[in-house]
């Protein structure tokens, strides 16, 4: 996978504040906008976290304007954490913003573990052409019924939200989850597998 140019560091309004923003624009051929959730802010996760680095250099790939902004309170970001409320939020005005530069591009919402939660609580908000969620963090959060074409990736092995988790969440929706695997909740080692799922089916 070809390495995107280093982003464009931005500053962008928010509800609460600024928010801390990394944009990979890949030009004229852009043919969508992809806004991607980080993991929980109390635990460390910024938009730096390597499973989300991984989707936006995937989505970055396949021609997509990429935003991953830091939740309030996370690095240069103005506010506090705010359980996925406030920072639900943060993403709607992180796509108005996108929405404004870059015009009525079709949006997809990707999130990793909290991320995902936050992802599905935007899409029922924004209505994305396509949602992706990786490690939802469905046994900690309450997240919501997602779309039937949402794409959910989840690690075998992960210890911090079990895959009987994510089935017993995915199960009255059948909603079909890909599963890594041997994978754990941050993809050690299996990055890669990540970024080809997603451009698999998201291509």
């Amino acid at each position: 996978m070809p390495r995107p140019a280093a982003p464009e560091r931005l500053m962008i309004e928010g509800p609460a504040g600024a928010l801390e923003t990394d944009l990979n624009d890949p030009g004229e051929q852009r043919r969508g906008i992809v806004l991607i959730g980080h993991p929980n802010p109390v635990q460390g996760g910024s938009k730096d976290n390597k499973v989300v680095t991984t989707l936006a250099k995937a989505f970055h790939g396949l021609g997509h304007v990429t935003v991953r902004p830091n939740f309030r309170g996370v690095g240069a970001s103005a506010g506090s954490f705010d359980q996925g409320i406030g920072e639900t939020e943060d993403l709607i005005a992180a796509a108005r913003w996108a929405f404004g530069r870059f015009g009525e591009l079709p949006l997809i919402l990707a999130g990793f573990s909290f991320g995902a939660f936050v992802q599905t609580r935007v899409a029922q908000q924004l209505a994305p052409k396509q949602l992706v969620l990786v490690g939802p963090a469905v046994n900690r959060f309450p997240a919501e019924t997602v779309p039937a074409n949402t794409l959910v990736i989840h690690g075998e092995l992960d210890d911090v939200v079990p895959l009987a988790a994510v089935l017993d969440w995915a199960r009255p929706q059948q909603l079909p989850i890909v599963v890594v695997p041997g994978g754990e909740h941050f993809f050690h080692g299996r990055l890669h597998l990540l970024a080809q799922l997603v451009q698999k089916y998201c291509a």
